[in-house]
């Protein structure tokens, strides 16, 4: 990412815009904007934009500010136009109600409301041109992380390509340092429709396409829990395919890649309830849609259970990831998450009891 990151996601050239043009004519918006921001700062839970977390947001923030103000003082100005001509020629008593002296073919009046629009656009765009050309031309530095997101319908997968090993639903990756960054570069695919990567606190939204890879970069700043959101309509439950993204000191994500490509660490003898919900698992259609390494549950087209229980949330953060709630998404995951894909197991309670049972020592 050499220069491309370290200078230009660093140091964002829209900033750099915003204080030349706009030091006086917006300066009061801006400091309302900062003002916002700063107000009760958002916890690393929250998804504010006023709140970057990254370079890449920091970027999109600065930019937003920018835009705001251009915009902001281009609504006085023209606000401020009307007002006064509504004040000075409002209708008064004792006018003769004659038209007011006509204007036609006025030079100065053309030429300054077709060239000073013309040189907004051309700021605008400028700087527009600058922030994408830093973001999406950004070069991989050695020691990057690689993420390769898949959007199904509703849930998120996530392959590490570098570790060899596949997990769902929270991305794991470490903070940057600013002054060495270590950004992580996700390629985004998509599994059926269209869907949308959103974390507003680490980057902008980038769409999911199928048969169209895309790819984005995130470099977080401060260790945390960041919370997202498929940004594009994907079906019913588009609402409920929600996105965490966990940033970890570097110590700690090692650690977390190192239990991840192990196989799924069970106690040294599953209890009788726990043998015999594996065999219900192994003998039913679950195989068919999940994985379990080291098992004979190769199914793709659900989340990776290896790890399961490493894992705060079910059902792409809807619900906490407790027995109850395992208990139930087993039996009915319309119960959790109406329109979910995963169907109905018809399962006994005993053989709920079992299978959950054994779903707790995917660790």
């Amino acid at each position: 990412m050499g220069e491309a990151v370290d200078q230009g996601a660093m140091r964002s050239p829209a900033a750099n815009n915003s204080k030349g043009l706009l030091a006086c004519a917006s300066a009061l918006l801006v400091l309302a904007s900062r003002g916002l921001a700063q107000s009760g700062l958002p916890s690393s839970g929250s998804a504010s934009i006023f709140a970057p977390a990254s370079s890449h947001a920091g970027t999109l923030y600065d930019i937003t500010l920018f835009f705001l103000a251009v915009t902001g003082v281009i609504f006085v100005v023209v606000f401020g136009m009307l007002v006064y001509a509504a004040v000075k020629f409002r209708h008064r008593r004792g006018d003769d109600k004659r038209e007011p002296l006509q204007i036609y073919g006025s030079d100065q009046l053309e030429l300054a409301w077709t060239v000073i629009p013309v040189l907004i656009v051309i700021v605008l765009f400028l700087t527009s041109a600058r922030v994408i050309h830093t973001v999406q031309d950004a070069r991989r530095p050695p020691g990057a992380i690689e993420v390769t997101v898949i959007g199904h319908q509703f849930w998120w997968e996530y392959r590490y390509p570098q570790y060899g090993f596949v997990t769902a639903n929270e991305l794991h990756v470490p903070v940057s340092d600013p002054a060495n960054p270590t950004p992580t570069f996700l390629q985004l695919l998509s599994a059926d429709t269209d869907h949308s990567f959103w974390i507003p606190r680490l980057g902008g939204k980038t769409d999911l396409i199928p048969n169209h890879p895309n790819s984005m970069w995130i470099d977080p700043q401060e260790p945390g829990v960041y919370l997202g959101q498929c940004a594009q309509y994907c079906g019913t439950q588009h609402a409920k395919m929600l996105l965490r993204a966990y940033v970890e000191s570097r110590a700690d994500f090692d650690r977390w890649v190192n239990s991840q490509r192990q196989a799924a660490q069970r106690d040294a003898a599953l209890s009788t309830e726990a043998e015999e919900g594996r065999h219900v698992f192994n003998s039913t259609a679950c195989i068919n849609c999940h994985s379990v390494s080291g098992s004979v549950a190769d199914g793709l087209f659900g989340p990776d259970l290896t790890h399961l229980m490493s894992r705060e949330t079910i059902a792409s953060g809807v619900a906490t990831n407790t027995r109850e709630n395992l208990r139930l998404w087993i039996q009915n995951p319309a119960a959790i998450k109406p329109g979910a894909l995963m169907p109905a197991m018809n399962l006994t309670e005993k053989e709920l009891d079992a299978v959950t049972a054994y779903m707790l020592t995917l660790r």
